[in-house]
């Protein structure tokens, strides 16, 4: 199997999204997501970049139905990679993806390999 997803989002959307919804961030993102996007200047910046690979991801292993806390975006200090969990971990899937984002707008691309 392999595949190829990408995802845009413009950032205020997201901010909007989270301001009306303050449990939001807890259903789209893992605990340490958030701690992550807390710890910058703009968290919803950082936020949308994740949220934007989490649908990269489930693009390009042609989810239909997943849960948003399955892909995680995690960063240790190199480059950003996808750890998955639940229904998705266990596969023999490896995820590389790339994060981007403007001031406005947040991307990734993620590439799925086997």
């Amino acid at each position: 199997m392999s595949g190829v997803g990408l995802d845009l989002l413009e950032i205020e959307r997201l901010e909007g999204a989270l301001e009306r919804r303050p449990t939001l961030a807890a259903r789209l993102f893992t605990e340490g997501e958030r701690a992550y996007a807390a710890a910058r200047s703009r968290p919803a910046q950082h936020l949308a970049a994740r949220f934007c690979a989490k649908e990269a991801v489930a693009k390009a292993l042609a989810l239909e139905a997943w849960s948003w806390r399955d892909i995680e975006v995690v960063s240790e200090g190199g480059a950003p990679r996808i750890v998955l969990h639940g229904a998705l971990a266990g596969g023999g899937v490896e995820v590389d993806v790339s994060l981007t984002h403007t001031r406005g707008t947040a991307g990734a691309v993620a590439v799925v390999r086997t």
